[in-house]
């Protein structure tokens, strides 16, 4: 396949928010209750996009503080990164400020380098357990928000936004390729598309009632409403 169209993506953050079941959502389309702490894996699957077919290079890294330093220098040569917090656990939000620290100095290293800085997008799981929920859509928002990331809340459980999440990282990569082929200065300044002003509504879910509301299901289904930035 053309290198051009080959896109590394490694998925980080804190231990249990779900990073292995969503990478697992997206590769193998299935998803497990059980919690095994990740070290490092590696998958690889492709993805017809916008007509054009990309082989996705998936990297589902370490959460636990232990193992955090078994970052390999590798994934921070990362084309995009997907940065994975669990809306139930207040505690793992913050955790992604170990792993956009070391981002930010690998996209300050690009940039020198004249190099395509690397696409983020912040992913709020386990959207189904609004019950549970300790982290508003708002707060989330906003922490991407200031970091120039762009934002979605997803399910692995009930694989909603899962794909949708990927398509989105894969876009912004093909987009930064571009401006950066371009000249890119106008990238460089702005790496994600302006987010639009944060909303005072709260957003709600609804748990899927039958088949017609599950992924797949109805086009009119709320899962497939749920917004995205």
């Amino acid at each position: 396949m053309d290198e051009n169209n080959r896109i590394t993506i490694t998925v980080c953050g804190d231990g249990g928010c779900g990073k292995s079941s969503i990478t697992l959502r997206l590769v193998r389309s299935q998803w497990t209750h059980e919690y095994d702490p990740t070290i490092e894996d590696s998958y690889s699957v492709t993805r017809t996009i916008d007509g054009q077919t990309y082989f996705l290079m998936l990297t589902d890294t370490a959460g636990q503080e232990e193992y955090r330093g078994l970052w390999a220098a590798s994934n921070l040569r990362s084309d995009a990164f997907l940065l994975v917090y669990d809306i139930t656990n207040a505690n793992s939000l913050d955790a992604l400020d170990y792993f956009m620290d070391m981002i930010d100095m690998e996209t300050e290293q690009r940039l020198d380098d004249g190099g395509v800085p690397p696409v983020k997008i912040v992913a709020g799981n386990k959207c189904d357990l609004q019950g549970a929920r300790q982290i508003k859509s708002p707060q989330g928002l906003e922490w991407a928000r200031k970091r120039k990331c762009g934002f979605m809340e997803t399910s692995a459980r009930e694989m909603v936004n899962i794909e949708e999440t990927f398509a989105l990282l894969v876009r912004r990569v093909v987009e930064a390729r571009r401006l950066q082929a371009q000249g890119g200065a106008a990238f460089h300044a702005s790496p994600t598309k302006p987010l639009p002003p944060l909303s005072e509504k709260p957003i709600t879910y609804s748990q899927p009632q039958n088949s017609n509301d599950r992924p797949g299901g109805s086009k009119d289904s709320l899962w497939k409403k749920l917004r995205c930035w």
